[in-house]
């Protein structure tokens, strides 16, 4: 129950902590932060295979795998954006 708190209490101070910092991000600023972030959720997508690779029950494969495809989803869509953003920039 005390892993479970500390847990819970470090969950709600990144997220009060991530929304903050996001919400002073300047628009020029965004694209960049995009990118960044993708990284961060290909770094997710390895870790969720690490973690599923090694899994002794099924239940943790079954959330392995759909934590995979969701982080997965996440990158893919989040570099189509700042690919689609980037082309705003482009002179034709």
């Amino acid at each position: 129950m005390g892993e479970m708190l500390i847990g819970l209490y470090v969950f709600v101070l990144a997220t009060l902590a991530g929304r903050e910092v996001i919400g002073k991000v300047p628009p020029t600023l965004h694209t960049p932060l995009m990118s960044g972030a993708n990284a961060i959720s290909g770094i997710a997508v390895i870790g969720a295979l690490v973690v599923t690779s090694s899994a002794e029950s099924s239940l943790v494969t079954i959330l392995g795998v759909v934590g995979i495809a969701m982080a997965t989803v996440n990158v893919v869509g989040g570099f189509m954006v700042t690919d689609r953003m980037l082309q705003m920039f482009r002179k034709n």
